[in-house]
């Protein structure tokens, strides 16, 4: 198969199953927008170059460049990666995390559970999206609330289950 056309089904299956969870959550209007700059050319292009299907292309365009291009976009046009909540703080004179707004968080997790599904296949665990947090920690910039509720969430799907994290993110306002 076409790595473009490879790239074109793996962001889709991935997105419908963003949408999917964001209805559980509570979110589904929201769900419905959620990754559509994949499908932009500053994107879709990168993306089918470097297209793997076992992780981010991303990955592989700052292995060539140094930097991903696509992420860049990517990152600056959708609010629920926390990536986009940093700004200029004119008090310490730096650029720092802001506290990112519940519904963007909620898609955050509904985002790092789909892609650990599309990316583990048959090995994923509810345990997986917690372990790719716990070992990006150390190296993000996020801010501690932000961080604090997506860790909380991600304890609760592994110790829970799915039932009752969608049930708990419902509620959360």
């Amino acid at each position: 198969m076409a790595k473009p056309f490879s790239h074109f089904i793996t962001i889709t299956k991935h997105r419908h199953q963003v949408i999917r969870h964001c209805a559980k959550a509570g979110i589904f209007f929201q769900g419905l927008r959620h990754d559509l700059s994949k499908y932009s050319p500053a994107e879709f292009i990168p993306g089918a170059k470097y297209y793997m299907g076992t992780r981010s292309p991303n990955e592989a365009e700052r292995e060539d460049k140094g930097y991903s291009a696509a992420w860049l976009h990517h990152k600056g046009r959708n609010k629920h990666h926390y990536e986009y909540w940093m700004d200029y703080n004119t008090k310490t004179k730096r650029m720092e995390p802001i506290e990112m707004p519940i519904r963007y968080v909620k898609e955050m997790f509904c985002d790092r559970l789909a892609a650990s599904k599309i990316y583990q296949g048959k090995n994923y665990t509810t345990s997986h999206p917690l372990e790719y947090f716990l070992n990006a920690k150390p190296r993000i910039i996020i801010h501690p609330n932000t961080s604090a509720l997506l860790e909380k969430l991600l304890v609760m799907l592994k110790e829970e289950g799915e039932e009752k994290t969608f049930e708990y993110l419902r509620k959360l306002k």
